[in-house]
């Protein structure tokens, strides 16, 4: 399969009337790729302005790619609109190099996880990662650490500029932390990114982080509260529904992690619609209340055929088909609903949900 396109030679044409919108990016170990390809059509079609990203482990990560690119443009370029077509080319770009070598990491280091699999399986029984892994190494890290400048991040005030929301579950409470502004860091995504029977929980400010999927996933609230923008879209990597009844050990705990991993979503959406729904009514002030129009890429329905083993799984040649997957999700979402942003909500929230 080749190589995705080079972002830097396709830079979006530039235009003035741009919608603004969220993302919401979950996460879901490599399966973020998916969310890169939606990532990247929406950055080639350059017609939007992402007014805040929100995103927990895989998602976190393809959250603060997307804004280190808009933060690196808005540095280089005065011009708001010569800022943000350089914006996007630069997001795209840098998801491009930190999939591509989460790709090669994983095909470097597949045979050996393979082929010792088995007994990882029954050591994670009886060993914690402060055993199994005491000096808590994660590629990964570095690789992050390569590609985003956490302290430009940090340093840019620009509307340009994203902001950008990371979900990390605290173990002492184990309430949802988020980390924003002058907190974000490469700690703050990796705590976000942090699974426990893998990892050893991350430390910042004296507290104790895990996966944020246990807490929020991707948290909405900060989108809600923190962003004038009024239009979300979700990119969803963990199936909602699943077919078929689970009856093997690896498909019991995937739909057991689908069905956590979603819930703290679910009651976000919930909640979202009801005040919808009351606003819609005239029982409440909607000088007070925001009317939030969500909008949603199903991802998870289209990757439950790579089953459940695929998550952990980083190879290149994965990561580039989870690519090329997701960015015609994201294309068929732009042909669809494009025209709904600004003005109706496209993503169904029904009674069931």
């Amino acid at each position: 399969m080749p190589a995705p396109e080079d972002p830097a030679t396709s830079a979006p044409a530039r235009n003035a009337a741009r919608q603004p919108l969220n993302l919401g990016l979950q996460g879901g170990g490599s399966h973020g790729a998916f969310t890169w390809g939606v990532l990247d059509a929406l950055l080639a079609d350059g017609q939007w302005d992402f007014d805040g990203i929100s995103g927990t482990s895989a998602g976190a990560m393809n959250a603060v790619a997307v804004a280190h690119g808009f933060a690196q443009a808005a540095r280089e370029h005065r011009d708001a609109q010569d800022a943000h077509a350089a914006g996007c080319a630069m997001a795209r770009a840098t998801l491009s190099r930190f999939w591509e070598g989460v790709g090669t990491v994983g095909t470097l280091f597949a045979a050996p996880l393979l082929s010792s699999k088995p007994l990882l399986g029954m050591m994670s029984q009886w060993l914690s990662p402060y055993q199994t892994n005491p000096l808590d190494f994660n590629p990964l890290r570095r690789l992050l650490e390569r590609e985003v400048d956490f302290e430009l991040l940090r340093a840019t005030r620009s509307a340009q500029v994203p902001k950008v929301f990371v979900c990390a579950t605290n173990v002492r409470t184990g309430r949802g932390e988020i980390f924003h502004g002058k907190r974000l860091s490469a700690d703050a995504v990796m705590a976000s990114a942090c699974l426990p029977l893998l990892f050893q929980a991350v430390q910042i400010e004296g507290e104790y982080y895990w996966d944020g999927g246990f807490s929020g996933n991707p948290a909405l609230h900060p989108l809600v509260y923190q962003t004038e923008c009024c239009d979300t879209l979700l990119v969803q990597i963990n199936p909602m529904e699943h077919p078929e009844l689970p009856d093997t050990v690896p498909e019991i705990v995937e739909r057991m992690n689908d069905i956590t991993f979603n819930a703290s979503l679910l009651a976000e959406l919930r909640s979202i619609e009801f005040v919808r729904r009351l606003l819609a009514e005239g029982r409440l002030d909607a000088r007070r209340y925001k009317d939030m129009r969500m909008h949603h890429i199903d991802g998870g329905a289209l990757l439950h055929a790579f089953g459940p083993t695929s998550k952990s799984r980083a190879d290149l040649g994965l990561v580039r088909k989870l690519f090329t997957l997701g960015r015609e999700a994201g294309q068929d979402w732009l042909a669809a609903h494009r025209a709904d942003v600004g003005q109706r909500a496209s993503m169904r929230i029904t009674e069931n949900i």
